[in-house]
């Protein structure tokens, strides 16, 4: 999918909302607990339920490693679907993944060969040649760490050297590697002020944005100071959704959640005048 392609979906859906598949298997509904694959029932649910409201969707990976080989298949499983049902859907391996280059290499088979991811997360502290074999695959784009919306971001990521962040440096560098086609930045929607700062140094491209709803992130924030012409936003939002509601009407509410997001993004977007 390219930039042109995930636009036109969000202005056809009148959405950037981005759905973080966390499917922790301890708080899934019981009622699922006794199928053959509870996490990929849950998934599918949850999938059907707001597909019509989203226009990507984010698994998690720690959710599924964690419980080995039974895991992995209910990912693959989960993004087959999810490809086969809605192949106009972006979706995001959320792996954090970042190594030496040969590493690299096959954590970007694994994820944009072997399974249909569109995009992956990754961590650039390794620099380029740990970031450019994901790269290598058209249509395909990485997701780089820019600014977290976690206690220790301010660990690292705000260390200063001159008048410039380190934050900074990795969105300003990190543009020799790829360019807005192939090429997102992750912001934590609880540093939202941030964003027109960030916008100053990538004017064009793609931000993913975590922390709305149960991180206690703003949408109308993000959007004030980071919504660009072309939209330029995924906000993801995943427990605030996914765990709304544990009863046997779970998926119904999750639709709900997912609906009331889609509305407020309508909203924006008009009000930015991107729709």
């Amino acid at each position: 999918m390219n930039y042109q392609a995930l636009f036109e979906q969000i202005k056809k859906k009148k959405s950037f909302l981005c759905v973080g598949l966390d499917s922790d298997i301890k708080k899934i509904p019981s009622h699922l607990l006794d199928s053959e694959d509870p996490a990929f029932e849950f998934n599918k649910e949850i999938v059907d339920a707001t597909a019509e409201f989203t226009v990507a969707y984010k698994p998690n990976i720690a959710f599924y490693e964690c419980r080995g080989a039974q895991g992995w298949n209910s990912l693959e499983k989960t993004v087959n679907y999810i490809k086969e049902n809605y192949p106009e859907i972006f979706l995001i391996a959320d792996a954090k993944r970042g190594d030496i280059g040969n590493t690299s290499k096959m954590y970007a088979s694994a994820f944009l060969e072997n399974m249909p991811f569109d995009s992956i997360t990754v961590a650039p502290y390794m620099g380029e040649d740990s970031v450019t074999p994901f790269l290598e695959y058209e249509n395909k784009w990485v997701i780089l760490l820019a600014l977290t919306s976690n206690k220790g971001a301010f660990d690292l990521q705000f260390f200063q050297e001159g008048e410039q962040k380190l934050f900074e440096k990795v969105l300003e560098k990190s543009q020799d590697w790829g360019t807005k086609e192939n090429m997102m930045y992750v912001v934590g929607a609880t540093k939202a002020e941030m964003l027109g700062d960030i916008r100053k140094i990538t004017p064009d491209h793609f931000l993913l944005v975590p922390g709305v709803g149960a991180q206690g992130g703003s949408l109308q924030e993000v959007a004030k100071y980071g919504m660009n012409q072309s939209c330029g936003l995924l906000v993801n939002s995943s427990r605030g959704i996914i765990f709304a509601d544990t009863s046997e009407n779970f998926a119904k509410v999750a639709g709900e959640k997912a609906k009331e997001l889609q509305l407020e993004m309508e909203d924006l977007l008009k009000e930015k005048s991107v729709l």
